[in-house]
């Protein structure tokens, strides 16, 4: 018996066969290539066949699918919103992949990626053994996965985690209204343009960031080595709001660990001492003490396998 899981991303599509212990038995990745709307949807299923073709072939039962998706994924109806993706404001995801697989009755779930982080390091990570855990997802966006007493935190409307929206500047900008705050400063994609605008302001710099067509995040790491100073300044700031954000995780939900994950850690972790000394000066004083900051150990996988743990338990709720 297997499950598939399937993570849509801002920018690619990965998918797996799971077996019941967690080993990915088969896997494939096709990037978005700016597609929108019902050509994602295609392309999702065009996936899953692959992966159900690959699951005949090695005599493989599927029990169940799962999705998660960047935004958020409406339990009742399976509906959709991926900001990031145009046309999905409100997509009939699950009621898309219920069609595709109608000829087999397989049982859909859709979640948030969140959720699926979190899930996916509970199942196989670093989360194994907690009950209290947050992981923090730092790639395109912001958004927290968050444990509590063994449970994801989902809110009434299943938007729990989404600290992108975390105010942590003053006064309010504009810019915030798109996609948060902490999103627009800490972001990969709020590191660049962050680098983007410094370098607006600094005439005499002649570094190698302004040598590049479309600034990355990634650029600013690979600077920051060579002590850059757009590279410097940019991630000092972005440590100082990382560390704040983990301060309030860490006063109001008072984890046990806090999990770093997404695109940006990555590169990002060299930073976990750094984030939690400036965590430390805002944070309630016995729960800094208590709690560990820690990276992924899923790295960009956390999201898929979570989407395997989710339809894992869904094939055991369907038995």
């Amino acid at each position: 018996m297997g499950v598939i899981g399937i993570d849509l991303g801002a920018t690619k599509v990965a998918g797996a066969i799971f077996d019941a212990r967690g080993k990915i038995l088969s896997r494939l990745q096709v990037d978005l290539a700016g597609r929108a709307g019902n050509a994602v949807g295609k392309l999702i299923q065009r996936q899953l066949g692959t992966l159900r073709a690959t699951a005949r072939r090695r005599q493989i039962s599927i029990a169940a699918i799962g999705l998660c998706v960047p935004g958020i994924a409406r339990a009742k109806t399976g509906r959709v919103w991926a900001p990031n993706i145009p046309g999905w404001e409100d997509y009939p995801l699950r009621t898309e992949i219920l069609a595709a697989v109608a000829d087999a009755g397989i049982p859909v779930v859709v979640d948030n990626d969140r959720a699926a982080c979190i899930l996916g390091e509970l199942w196989r990570g670093a989360a194994r053994g907690c009950r209290h855990a947050i992981f923090l997802a730092v790639g395109t966006g912001i958004g927290a996965g968050i444990l509590v007493d063994g449970q994801v935190l989902r809110g009434a409307c299943g938007i729990a985690g989404s600290i992108g929206w975390w105010a942590l500047s003053r006064p309010y900008h504009p810019a915030y209204s798109g996609c948060g705050d902490f999103e627009s400063h800490a972001s990969g994609a709020g590191l660049a343009k962050a680098a983007v605008e410094l370098i607006s302001q600094m005439p005499d710099y002649n570094g190698p960031l302004t040598r590049k067509r479309e600034l990355t995040a990634f650029d600013l790491f690979a600077a920051y080595p060579t002590r850059d100073p757009v590279a410097t300044r940019v991630l000092h700031t972005a440590v100082a709001y990382w560390g704040a954000a983990c301060a309030n995780l860490v006063s109001l939900f008072n984890p046990q660990k806090i999990i770093f994950g997404g695109g940006v850690f990555g590169p990002a972790t060299q930073f976990l001492r750094a984030i939690r000394m400036e965590a430390q000066k805002w944070a309630q004083p016995v729960a800094i003490r208590q709690v560990r900051f820690v990276a992924s150990q899923l790295g960009n996988d956390a999201a898929l396998c979570g989407a395997g743990y989710l339809a894992l338990r869904l094939a055991g709720d369907s038995r």
